[in-house]
């Protein structure tokens, strides 16, 4: 007679000197079509050609080592980096990059945009990235509306359209106002170690000894660290709020 076959199979001893079996981890990858995304991948590269090709201009025109100390030309730097970066991993279907990353880059060339528009442009005539205030013609004229103007606008656009919430948090906020600082240290320093009376020794009037002493270089410093500070509260905000475009987007 055969006998039955038990329904729960007891746990056998575990054998010494081989490790218990772990269980295996399938990754989202495996189970999750990757999205391939020619339009933003497009849209992307062209906003890194627009960035890349202000800063060119301007650094042909210009003095290289000026030029590339500017605010406005670093971040347009940044831009041209973090989208080619992102039109790339966007054509491969590969993972986006991080919100932080995305979400600082926004921040910087908006900021950039928004210090132009509303500051600098006010002046009597344009504001050049060779160093002086006069009035721009040809090339640099183009390289001050991509600079100012395309690029902030463009960011916006894949932000609110092509790119998905990232699980931004508040300290976020305070993370992106080093580089602002450190550019703000940077900027305090080139003046001091340039003589008196050499071109954009003070790379923006806002932050001019000269003109406005320390304490007035302070306060206009702190109106614009408060008011960054704001704009990025309000990107976090945003991001939570905002719905998520990519099912739309292919």
């Amino acid at each position: 007679m055969i006998a039955p076959i038990p329904r729960d199979i007891p746990d056998l001893p575990a054998i010494p000197g081989i490790p218990p079996p772990t269980p295996s981890v399938v990754p989202a990858t495996a189970v999750v079509a990757r999205l391939h995304r020619p339009v933003a991948a497009t849209f992307r590269i062209l906003v890194a050609l627009a960035a890349a090709t202000g800063v060119t201009i301007d650094v042909l025109v210009g003095s290289p080592p000026r030029v590339l100390s500017y605010f406005t030309i670093q971040t347009n730097v940044l831009v041209a980096v973090v989208f080619a970066a992102s039109a790339r991993r966007a054509w491969t279907a590969r993972r986006p990059l991080p919100g932080a990353v995305t979400g600082g880059t926004l921040l910087y060339i908006v900021a950039g945009g928004l210090v132009y528009h509303l500051i600098l442009a006010n002046q009597s005539s344009g504001f050049s990235m060779t160093g002086e205030i006069d009035t721009l013609t040809g090339w640099q004229a183009v390289a001050n509306q991509l600079l100012h103007t395309v690029t902030p606008i463009a960011a916006v656009i894949d932000w609110l359209l092509l790119t998905r919430p990232a699980p931004l948090a508040l300290r976020h906020a305070t993370t992106w106002l080093a580089y602002p600082l450190a550019y703000l240290a940077f900027s305090l320093a080139r003046g001091v170690m340039l003589s008196p009376g050499t071109p954009a020794r003070y790379l923006y009037p806002f932050v001019d000894v000269d003109l406005h002493g320390y304490v007035g270089v302070l306060g206009n410093a702190a109106i614009l660290g408060v008011t960054f500070y704001a704009l990025a509260l309000v990107t976090i905000i945003l991001d939570h709020l905002r719905p998520d475009p990519v099912p739309r987007c292919r």
